[in-house]
């Protein structure tokens, strides 16, 4: 079984062999806007590399993208919503939150328990009408300081002294960006202090007034690859939990509570899958 996310700048695909769940190919890479492109270059590779075949594979597409490529291949398309909560159910049970950052859509997924039933059920929100706290705002102002991918992926949030960026929308911050860059503030602490307008603007905006439940799941590709993305979230999920003096397990290190899974960047393919089994 095939799983393709096909997202606004990236395309994540597995291979999962449904009878043991192993994933036997997968990959992750940036579309550059050339999405159909992108699926028929992984698709080619699966046949050749793991042998999948017309007839004999099953594929499920989701992402922001998949919705106009799942016809073209014969594919039946997933919400990407329903594709990540599938993923984190089958391999995190224990989760209460997901906080996911894709390339221009950011979500939050918070899982209560139903006291009548017993059952859990999922409250999803979802940011994919603007570019504000998403990957994309970090790609831009990236860019602009013309940081290396491998030293951004390095640079961290703990220690850095933070100034004030907006987070609500990707203009304002490349705005604040610019006037403190020539104020001479230096590139690490610009970037953790865009960090931090990321992260406050989606547990301001995305849990609209809910509390985020341990554990909690950063997935996507900025909370997989950049350091001081998952700094930032655990520093910052903890103050919320203290203020609001919300029950964790006892002896437990907050932050602890806040983990980056294997195959972060993978959950919503692996989700697709596990919808069609």
């Amino acid at each position: 079984m095939v799983g393709l996310d096909v997202g606004s700048t990236t395309v994540k695909a597995v291979v999962v062999n449904p009878a043991d769940d192993q994933i036997l190919w997968r990959d992750y890479q940036r579309h550059d806007t050339k999405q159909p492109e992108k699926v028929l270059e992984f698709l080619k590779r699966m046949e050749s590399e793991v042998g999948i075949a017309h007839g004999l594979t099953r594929i499920f597409v989701t992402g922001s993208g998949g919705g106009g490529i799942a016809p073209l291949i014969g594919a039946k398309f997933v919400q990407e919503v329903n594709a990540v909560a599938l993923a984190v159910e089958k391999l995190y049970p224990q989760c209460g939150s997901v906080i996911e950052l894709g390339g221009q859509d950011a979500k939050i997924i918070i899982f209560k328990e139903d006291p009548a039933t017993g059952r859990k059920k999922k409250i999803p929100s979802m940011n994919d009408k603007c570019a504000g706290g998403t990957g994309a705002v970090i790609d831009k102002i990236n860019a602009k300081l013309r940081i290396p991918s491998e030293q951004l992926c390095q640079m961290g949030y703990v220690g850095l002294k933070l100034h004030p960026v907006a987070g609500k929308c990707g203009v304002f911050a490349e705005t604040d960006i610019n006037g403190l860059q020539k104020s001479g503030v230096p590139g690490d602490e610009l970037m953790a202090s865009l960090f931090e307008a990321i992260v406050q603007q989606n547990l301001a905006v995305l849990t609209r007034g809910n509390t985020l439940r341990p554990q909690v799941l950063l997935l996507g590709g900025p909370n997989t690859y950049i350091r001081g993305m998952k700094e930032c979230w655990k520093a910052n999920i903890p103050k919320i939990w203290e203020e609001r003096k919300f029950p964790l397990p006892e002896g437990a290190d907050p932050a602890s509570l806040i983990l980056v899974p294997e195959n972060a960047q993978y959950f919503a393919a692996l989700g697709s899958v596990e919808f069609g089994k």
